[in-house]
């Protein structure tokens, strides 16, 4: 009779043991997608500067007027434009396969740590190498503007992006 309590008790034990700890949360979504759980945010996180980029070379051009752009210096960026949209576009393409290439590696249950750390280690290269492109192409860009027009830009822009400064309120006692 004791030796059934006491072999009662330490079932009970490690069942409140077992049931007490924490249950990882990925075990208990191990078949669930990962759609909606934050891949949409990581991408706009990625590309935010990048795109900015973008839209500063389609400002300059766009508003070549109103920034006092010469015709010689819109022939000057519209080739560098041209091929800092291809470029984007085939790194989103890169992008979309390389990460399809990880999800296929973890579709296993018991998938392959290296090789799924090579392929995010492939994912952050390509990020890296086609940001260091776009500052290149930014840079070109910019050398082509005069101080002023650098100005008049970056006036367009932070306007554009909803960054004009709200005026200072004073309070009246």
């Amino acid at each position: 009779m004791r030796a059934k309590c006491s072999i009662s008790m330490m079932v009970a034990a490690v069942a409140l043991l077992a049931l007490s700890l924490p249950v990882p949360a990925f075990s208990q979504m191990k078949d669930m997608p990962m759609k909606g759980h934050g891949e949409e945010h990581g991408k706009t996180m990625e590309m935010g500067n990048m795109d900015k980029m973008g839209d500063m070379m389609d400002m300059c051009i766009e508003h070549a007027d109103k920034m006092g752009l010469t015709d010689d210096q819109v022939m000057r960026m519209k080739p560098v434009h041209s091929e800092m949209k291809k470029k984007q576009a085939r790194f989103k393409a890169d992008v979309e396969i390389a990460g399809i290439e990880l999800k296929e590696i973890m579709e296993v249950k018991d998938f392959d740590l290296e090789k799924a750390g090579a392929a995010v280690k492939n994912i952050a290269n390509i990020k890296t190498a086609h940001h260091l492109e776009m500052l290149k192409a930014m840079k070109e860009m910019r050398t082509v503007l005069t101080d002023e027009q650098f100005r008049k830009m970056k006036k367009m822009m932070s306007m554009k992006m909803g960054g004009k400064k709200p005026a200072k309120k004073t309070m009246k006692k």
